[in-house]
């Protein structure tokens, strides 16, 4: 058999590389292995928010006292009812992923797919050729081989969602985003969480006055065990794991130790390309091609950004680059950002500063303990930092654990895909009082340590100097 073009994986990339695919042919296959639901809208992006909408929601009885809202102590979460709402929202995104097999009939089979070459797989049993191969076939959670032991009482957010009541003790030993975001949503639910991770940092937080305002934030809500890698053994029915700090003894452990790319047993060596440790070939992320091959490897499966929005625009790139007779065209990347739904929300956005402060560069800060709007959502919280280029006065990049992150840093990214300078950030209108007044504060900061002000003459407005009016 023969094909023009066969796609390897249904997630994001597969579908989003499909979109594109179907707009030059017709002959083509679609290989899936495993659900057809994607990663984001199963178990990952999806469902996790849901988790974490509930857990705030309940948390929200903790500073209703203040709002004069009384008799709040009554209010109780049921798990195996929250659980049953995450899991019928998460049904409901589902449904058009999973109506992909069935929309397209015989172009879409699931199997398990191995390259045998640069224009061939085999799969169930079956040889096929094809003009072009893009492979998008995702990704899966680490879980170290001894820990499989434990059984079911080793979750992954491949299976939290599946269960339909949670443990009270449960510890999360990977402490980047998503560890910390199921993490804080488990505490905020009433379960006794303890969070490790062999590296000090959090939610992939790269500069460290940010780090230094989050930690203590987290803290509060749970027990943190960072700098050493953690240890489990049972012990009396339970599951003692020890890190830094001392031992927490769980009824269940949540790994969220990251994922690793579905490229074993895929065939990229048959490929005639040099693979690295991973077993990852070179690959430019402007065109998605694995060297001068029609061979494109994207998504979470290449390693490169493993988000959503990204692995869409890989999916986008190689659907458009895998056409008869296209050239390997470049695409732009966007402006990288990425978000953890933690409370406060962490969001890095442009270059980070370990990236620039090599660089002359000028940088400043607001603190959000004092910020009027989030004094009164009683989020009143967390520092941003913004990074600007001394020279020309652009905004360079942004890191923050502030409420509503996730709007900020997209405020922010416009501006750097733009290429906007201090001053032309300060010349838009900000409204009263609304959260974006604290970016708007950090940016007054940078440009009385620039150079040279240019743009409008309004975005040399400087603060009235009352908390209320700022």
């Amino acid at each position: 058999m023969k094909m023009d073009t066969i796609i390897v994986g249904a997630g994001t990339a597969g579908l989003s590389a499909l979109r594109e695919v179907r707009r030059y042919t017709d002959d083509f296959l679609l290989v899936n292995d495993g659900h057809w639901g994607t990663t984001c809208a199963t178990n990952g992006c999806m469902p996790s928010k849901a988790l974490i909408e509930v857990a705030n929601a309940f948390h929200r009885r903790h500073a209703m006292d203040s709002f004069g809202i009384r008799e709040t102590d009554a209010l109780r979460v049921d798990i195996p009812a929250v659980l049953a709402h995450v899991r019928k929202l998460r049904d409901s995104f589902v449904a058009g992923p999973e109506s992909v097999p069935s929309t397209l009939g015989d172009r879409a089979i699931s199997g398990r797919a191995r390259l045998l070459g640069p224009d061939c797989i085999a799969v169930n049993g079956d040889t096929i050729k094809a003009r072009a191969i893009i492979l998008a076939p995702g990704s899966q959670p680490i879980v170290p081989r001894d820990w499989a032991n434990f059984g079911d009482r080793v979750l992954t957010t491949d299976s939290l969602f599946e269960q339909t009541d949670l443990p009270h003790r449960i510890a999360v030993i990977g402490m980047g985003a998503i560890g910390v975001e199921i993490a804080q949503a488990l505490a905020r639910l009433g379960r006794s969480v303890a969070g490790f991770d062999a590296a000090d940092g959090l939610a992939g937080i790269d500069d460290a006055q940010v780090l230094a305002a989050f930690q203590p934030l987290l803290e509060r809500e749970m027990t943190l065990h960072l700098g050493a890698p953690a240890e489990l053994e049972a012990q009396n029915g339970a599951i003692r794991v020890t890190g830094s700090g001392g031992p927490f003894e769980a009824d269940a452990v949540l790994l969220a130790m990251g994922r690793r790319p579905n490229v074993e047993d895929l065939g990229l060596d048959t490929l005639g390309v040099l693979l690295d440790d991973d077993g990852l070939p070179k690959l430019d992320p402007t065109t998605q091609r694995i060297g001068d091959l029609p061979v494109f490897l994207v998504g979470d499966a290449n390693a490169y950004r493993a988000l959503q929005h990204e692995a869409a625009d890989e999916g986008h790139i190689a659907g458009r680059n895998a056409a008869p007779n296209a050239r390997a065209q470049s695409h732009c990347r966007r402006t990288p950002l990425s978000i953890a739904f933690s409370s406060p929300q962490v969001a890095r956005v442009g270059h980070p500063l370990s990236a620039i402060q090599d660089r002359s560069i000028v940088s400043a800060e607001a603190d959000f303990s004092r910020q009027g709007r989030a004094r009164i959502m009683g989020h009143a919280e967390g520092v941003l930092r913004v990074h600007a280029e001394r020279a020309s006065g652009k905004i360079l990049g942004a890191e923050m654990c502030v409420p509503a992150a996730e709007h900020l840093s997209h405020l922010i990214a416009l501006a750097i895909e733009r290429g906007l300078t201090v001053s032309e950030m300060l010349a838009m209108p900000f409204y009263h009082p609304v959260l974006e007044e604290g970016l708007r504060g950090a940016l007054r900061q940078l440009q009385k340590d620039l150079p040279v002000e240019v743009g409008s003459d309004l975005s040399g407005c400087e603060s009235i100097g009352h908390d209320a009016l700022d």
